[in-house]
């Protein structure tokens, strides 16, 4: 059934609020999507939600029936309430039609079987970033995200957001540096990392043999010395302004696009 919940107290509303924090999406098991685009993806995708919440007015609009539907029948929780408080759900002034609380599925490095494309970043601080890349793995047809150390968080509802659903399509997993090294043998894939140094050659001129391992670094710091060393080659993207670098979302997409048309052109 659906519960029409009208004040701000409620406790399932609360409940979702703190989802916007990291300590209480793993206390929780839980984390928050947002927008009904967003969550429609993710039903496409094979997503349901464990909690569902839609402003009054939008439950007559298809996409959200679907939704009710499919959470109402996998047993999950719905819930209509007023735009201002599915607004403090999201922590977004301009209200969103829906949102949404999912369960994360556990993956693992070894789970991952690499395909002719896998993106790493390395120490990747900003969830915007994140979510930028994940979108551009999905726009590129990579297989799977490689966070390295410690990286944002992908379920942050701001990772979750920049991504436009790519979350939902792209494997993305947490590893170590020594885990993706052994990952990277056992595979025999070819790490290529863009960086700022002299030994780098122009992107456009590199090898992208499949498995294709593509590394980005943190957005200050770029990649540290010892992984530049276990990197097959290494990549620079020419800079023909006075900026010395690409924000690292922008050199990832550039890395993906190219590794892309390398591979299809053979």
């Amino acid at each position: 059934m659906i519960t029409t919940v009208t004040s701000a107290s409620n406790a399932t509303l609360k409940r979702l609020r703190s989802l916007r924090e990291k300590k209480y999406r793993r206390a929780e098991g839980l984390f928050l999507a947002e927008g009904l685009r967003i969550c429609t993806e993710a039903l496409e995708a094979g997503w349901v939600p464990r909690v569902l919440v839609f402003a009054e007015g939008k439950g007559d609009h298809a996409l959200v029936r679907r939704l009710v539907q499919a959470t109402l029948g996998a047993g999950g929780q719905v819930i209509e309430t007023t735009p201002d408080l599915l607004s403090g759900v999201t922590g977004k002034d301009n209200p969103q039609a829906v949102a949404a609380a999912y369960e994360p599925r556990a993956l693992a490095l070894g789970d991952l079987v690499p395909g002719p494309r896998t993106l790493v970043a390395e120490r990747l601080r900003d969830p915007g970033n994140l979510g930028t890349l994940l979108r551009a793995c999905d726009a590129t047809g990579t297989g799977a995200l490689i966070l390295l150390d410690d990286s944002a968080d992908p379920t942050s509802v701001e990772a979750v957001r920049a991504s436009m659903g790519a979350f939902f399509t792209v494997p993305c997993v947490t590893a170590s540096t020594a885990e993706l090294l052994a990952w990277k043998a056992a595979h025999g894939a070819v790490l290529t990392g863009a960086a700022l140094d002299a030994r780098a050659v122009d992107y456009r001129r590199a090898s992208y043999a499949a498995p294709a391992l593509l590394m980005v670094g943190n957005e200050a710091q770029g990649l540290p010395e010892e992984l530049m060393q276990q990197c097959d080659q290494l990549v620079i993207m020419p800079m023909r302004g006075k900026a010395d670098s690409l924000n690292v979302a922008m050199a990832g997409t550039l890395l993906l696009y190219e590794a892309l048309y390398a591979q299809e052109a053979g």
